[in-house]
């Protein structure tokens, strides 16, 4: 294998291998990973198109080699690997879907054919085809009778009366000769298949098969008996589905239909129990824990809940040609793979886009998962038929954040708002009737509050309560430090002029407190000069002399000479003295 990394990922991916001519045309339900030999290392098994008419095939590759081929009968709409028994050793069956059919093959080996159940015939149509067969009705009066019949009829043709409308004049009597002794049966074919665990969560538990027919029906079928289990009716033929959960407890069945539409079936209810209408018609369905990642025709990339409510959309550069789950339980990371028809597969978590990878050639599917012996392996193959593989390094860390413009990703984060109490139901309807007495106190409670606090505020400043100085000619500030643990105290009060330019003179500062407490060394201190823009440090030592374990308040108070209010106040909270305690 060739290691390399591969431009335009931003260094997370090593390119493994890439084999341009590999002749694998595929899409992602026909992929999928599984040990087939009960060793621990993951094949890949691919159920190949081939020319569309001819040459499909089931090829099991290990590695960069192809292990093992069989010949398809039809094209494969589908393929799963699932344990379908508990035999030791735990290897996986593969069931591949093909026209009414579904294959399992264990060992390799084709091992089991399981066909759907044949629909209802047309009572009208069957008369008239025994007419035929009786010799009553030529070939174009059966034409006109089938086209009258199928306007009418609420139950739909057969495919062999199909094709004999679309025949030429000249052609019926042969049509009519081959095929008139033969039994009329109306057949429906696969569109997509999936897997449900049947009693336990565990990776390696018993698995039922969910199948999607043409006739909008849902079949779960037994992994050992093969028989039908459950039969769900949609109001349109699905294309795509996702299924988590067990049979035997609760599970959910996420389908997309040609409609345009998505529905989710649960346990209880043979009918959808909810529906997501789309825009423009699903391309690929992931779904990751609880949220549903639709990829639409109008090249955008839509979130849903499971009940069927929107959470994002993003627009993408190209139309979608295929997606996939990126799922990394060692860690605990779920994101979407989406394929673009630009030569791009792009890495989505919610809406923000974490990696791009280039290609070569447009992807047709996309495989995550186990490979070999390696967890994080990238599988594609390409329009042109190439194989791609790349690893995940153990070292990629992906950056969430949102490339797009727009809101931050929080803000699509559900906010838990509890349920309305009853208490909460009856105070809103006591707002409701007395609003505007209620408006009116509170516009009255306000008002009082504000003219409380300016009376305060105008209060402070005539009596020079606060820190920093009103007055315009000596604008002053002050801050005091204490430091100490007692009896004795270092006070320091650092005094700063706020002027641009004005220098303060004939200042002092004086200070108030409880003799029977403190004892100061200069109760009164001159203080220089002031220079606008300059902190002056005024130090003193403040003496405690009570034993008794308390403390009290010193008031300090910047005076100006000739004058009798002070220009600003400092009230110093002292802390309790611990010498004497200690002592």
């Amino acid at each position: 294998m060739s290691s390399g990394e591969w431009s335009g990922d931003g260094g997370k991916w090593l390119d493994a291998h890439y084999d341009p001519v590999a002749g694998l045309y595929t899409f992602s339900s026909c992929v999928d990973l599984a040990d087939l030999s009960g060793d621990g290392e993951s094949r890949l098994v691919v159920g190949d198109l081939g020319s569309g008419c001819s040459g499909m095939k089931l090829k099991v590759y290990r590695g960069t080699a192809l292990m093992s081929e069989s010949t398809l009968l039809d094209l494969p709409a589908g393929l799963v690997a699932f344990f379908m028994d508990l035999h030791e050793p735990r290897i996986p069956a593969v069931a591949v879907a093909s026209g009414p059919c579904i294959y399992v093959y264990k060992n390799l080996r084709p091992y089991f054919k399981f066909t759907l159940p044949g629909l209802e015939v047309n009572t009208l149509e069957q008369d008239v085809w025994q007419q035929v067969r009786e010799g009553q009705i030529d070939p174009l009066t059966l034409k006109e009778m089938l086209e009258s019949i199928r306007k009418k009829a609420d139950v739909p043709l057969s495919v062999r009366s199909l094709r004999f409308l679309s025949l030429d004049a000249d052609d019926m009597d042969d049509f009519v000769q081959l095929h008139k002794l033969q039994p009329i049966r109306r057949q429906t074919v696969i569109t997509c298949i999936g897997t449900l665990k049947k009693s336990t969560a565990d990776e390696d538990g018993v698995s039922c098969l969910v199948i999607g027919t043409e006739s909008s029906d849902v079949f779960i079928l037994d992994p050992e008996a093969f028989i039908i289990l459950s039969k769900m009716s949609l109001p349109a033929a699905p294309t795509a589905m996702d299924v988590t959960g067990q049979f035997d407890v609760e599970f959910r069945i996420t389908v997309a239909c040609r409609n345009g539409n998505i529905y989710i079936l649960r346990r209880e209810s043979d009918k959808p129990k909810y529906c997501i209408e789309l825009s423009s018609h699903p391309v690929g369905l992931v779904r990751l824990g609880k949220n549903v990642v639709v990829g639409c025709t109008d090249e955008s990339l839509q979130g849903f809940t499971q009940k069927g409510k929107k959470l994002w959309r993003t627009v993408l550069a190209a139309p979608i040609t295929t997606m996939a789950a990126m799922d990394l339980p060692t860690r605990g990371f779920q994101a979407v793979l989406v394929g673009l028809a630009n030569c791009e597969v792009q890495l989505f978590r919610d809406k923000n886009l974490l990696s791009t990878i280039k290609t070569p050639d447009v992807v047709t599917s996309i495989c995550f998962g186990r490979y070999g012996r390696e967890d994080g392996t990238l599988i594609m193959t390409t329009k042109g038929g190439g194989l791609m593989v790349k690893i995940l390094k153990r070292t990629a860390a992906f950056d969430d954040r949102d490339s797009a413009p727009g809101p931050p990703p929080a803000q699509s984060i559900r906010l838990n708002v509890p349920k309305k109490t009853k208490l909460y139901v009856d105070q809103t309807l006591r707002e409701r009737e007395n609003g505007l007495v209620m408006h009116r106190a509170f516009q009255m409670d306000l008002s009082r509050l504000r003219l409380a606090a300016a009376k305060a505020y105008v209060k402070a400043l005539e009596s020079s309560l606060t820190p920093m100085s009103s007055s315009l000619t000596e604008p002053l500030k002050m801050n005091a430090v204490v430091q100490g643990l007692g009896p004795s105290f270092k006070l320091t009060l650092n005094v700063q002029n706020t002027a641009a330019c004005r220098p303060v003179m004939n200042l002092a500062i004086s200070f108030l407190y409880d003799e029977s407490l403190y004892r100061m060394r200069s109760p009164y201190l001159r203080i220089p000069l002031l220079v606008p823009g300059l902190i002056y440090p005024v130090e003193t030592f403040v003496e405690c002399t009570s034993d008794k374990g308390i403390s009290d308040i010193i008031k300090v108070f910047v005076l100006h000479e000739g004058r009798s209010s002070p220009l600003l106040t400092a009230h110093i909270n002292m802390p309790v003295s611990e010498g004497l305690m200690l002592s």
